[in-house]
């Protein structure tokens, strides 16, 4: 009997660390699967908010005041990195990221009771931007929280794995919210938004107390409880973090080597590229995201594949493979969806370019951030058409004093003439709108899960490299800020500056070069000074 009581023994305790991993698993990704769900909630409504918040401006102006609401939320991630970073490395992992997950939710409630501009004025975009700050502060700590506390249950060789299943859970979040709006969508049909879109955001409630539920069931991080019994806790984590030029060299390099590019990655996947099928594709809204969520549910398990990879060939090649792509491919892929999800207008486009040639003196950049300039000038006014029909255009300058002129093809006509314009373009081809029957739906699901795998090789290992980067005493302070300062600064802006630069020059292509310069600085950076971290002890460094 004492031979079998060993391994019996073993094989009891195996079992039950297994079925402990899967827990701590299962209920850290849930709950931030609930919280990605409240937070990119708002991202995938930007174009009814902006109808139902910032109504006093035009319709231009109204949706990039939407992106930068919806931007406004990642501005405060890394103060919410530094707050619960803190307080993670002090008291705990599990505490912290219980408190951030309950803010998380009750912000995203009440903006489906939050009365509109219609109904309150000004006072309306102000409320929803302080709720877009709290969320931003919450998930400024859920995800340290999350991915170290994972990371610090996992066996050694299997940390890749283990905390990729965190890195899906954003992906599963931006999934469940399109699901929800979608099934919102058609429940709700025309009064979607007058009331409908309301829905998703109170919903979340529900999910907050189911994920409540489960973390109150969890049990502290091993790593930090032997941090805590030895006596070698942080008294100052952000002090020790980031005023010791040893630590914030490594903070510097997380940042700019990885985090900016792989921020970039996933937002452009999963967010301007809905943007820019609908804003610039002109496509159907409902259609756009049923064939995201298609893509979606193809993609999500690459970043669990590409996490379980880089336990096995090291997390640098993993991730520099993917910067590579992106720097590469963003440009061939996305003039790509723009052949195959509206051709009428990619063939109007190369056949009958539109010009607005005119001297730049009398044209404006068409933001108006208080609704008060009026673009009364024929340059103005022309490009104010062409941005509203969703027309792709180059301008060209002409010399001072000169009158405008719109090429259409060949066909020329002087100063603004609505109906002669509107006539050109209607003759050049160029569509209100992306014929469904003509959208190739396999080759933009192609192509857009072709993006997804991309995000995958920058995302899927980076929450093991981070948390192998950095010391136990100081983890979820250090590994949080750089983190959020790239998905915050980096990839959150993205949308806003790149519809801001497509609105610019009117060349939907041109706002691509925002993340191509990103992951182009950061796979640069990377290769030169980050080091490869797969075999890190975590437990003693």
């Amino acid at each position: 009997m004492s031979e079998h009581a060993q391994p019996l023994g073993s094989a009891v305790n195996a079992a039950s660390t297994s079925n402990d991993s899967k827990k701590v698993i299962f209920a850290s990704s849930l709950g931030t699967v609930f919280e990605w769900y409240d937070f990119f909630l708002y991202g995938a409504l930007a174009a009814v908010i902006s109808k139902q918040f910032f109504a006093g401006v035009n319709d231009t102006t109204a949706f990039i005041f939407a992106l930068m609401a919806f931007a406004a939320g990642f501005v405060v991630r890394p103060f919410g990195a530094l707050v619960f970073g803190r307080l993670g490395d002090m008291i705990g992992r599990k505490y912290t990221f219980l408190v951030t997950i309950i803010l998380m939710g009750v912000a995203t409630f009440c903006v489906g009771l939050l009365p509109t501009y219609a109904s309150i004025g000004i006072a309306a975009p102000i409320i929803l931007i302080v709720l877009r700050m709290l969320q931003g502060l919450a998930l400024g700590g859920e995800y340290g929280g999350a991915a170290t506390y994972v990371a610090e249950h996992a066996p050694a060789g299997k940390r890749g794995f283990h905390t990729s299943w965190i890195q899906s859970t954003a992906t599963l979040g931006l999934l469940l919210s399109l699901l929800v709006v979608l099934a919102c969508r058609y429940f709700t049909g025309d009064q979607f938004e007058v009331w409908g879109w309301r829905i998703p955001f109170l919903f979340s409630i529900v999910l907050l107390g189911i994920s409540t539920w489960i973390r109150m069931s969890l049990h502290e991080s091993p790593a930090f409880l032997k941090m805590k019994e030895e006596g070698k806790s942080s008294k100052s984590p952000i002090r020790d973090s980031f005023g010791k030029w040893e630590n914030l060299k490594v903070v510097l390099i997380a940042l700019f080597s990885i985090n900016g590019g792989q921020a970039v990655t996933f937002y452009a996947a999963q967010f301007y590229v809905l943007f820019f099928l609908t804003q610039f594709l002109k496509m159907d809204p409902a259609l756009a995201n049923m064939l995201l969520i298609i893509s979606v549910v193809i993609g999500a398990p690459f970043f669990i594949f590409f996490g379980w990879l880089s336990d096995k060939v090291g997390r640098k090649p993993v991730l520099m493979l993917g910067l590579l792509l992106a720097t590469v491919l963003y440009f061939p892929i996305f003039k790509s969806l723009a052949h195959y999800t509206n051709p009428a207008m990619d063939q109007a486009t190369h056949q009958a370019p539109i010009t607005v040639l005119a001297d730049p003196a009398t044209c404006t950049f068409q933001f108006d951030p208080v609704g008060k300039a009026k673009f009364d000038s024929p340059c103005d006014k022309v490009k104010t058409f062409l941005v509203k029909q969703g027309l792709p255009y180059s301008s060209a300058a002409a010399p001072a004093g000169s009158p405008v002129q719109v090429s259409v093809g060949e066909v020329r006509i002087d100063g603004f003439d609505e109906a002669a314009l509107r006539g050109a373009v209607t003759l050049a081809g160029y569509p209100t709108s992306a014929d469904v029957a003509q959208v190739n739906k396999v080759m933009v699901v192609v192509l857009i899960v072709a993006l997804i795998l991309i995000a995958a090789m920058c995302y899927g290992p980076l929450a093991a490299l981070m948390v192998e980067l950095f010391p136990t005493r100081i983890r979820y302070t250090s590994m949080s800020l750089p983190y959020h300062i790239g998905n915050g600064w980096f990839g959150g802006f993205l949308p806003t500056v790149s519809f801001a630069l497509v609105v610019y020059t009117g060349d939907i292509f041109y706002g691509l070069w925002y993340p191509v310069v990103v992951t182009g600085v950061s796979l640069i950076v990377g290769m030169i000074c980050l080091k490869e971290t797969r075999h890190v002890d975590i437990d003693n460094n």
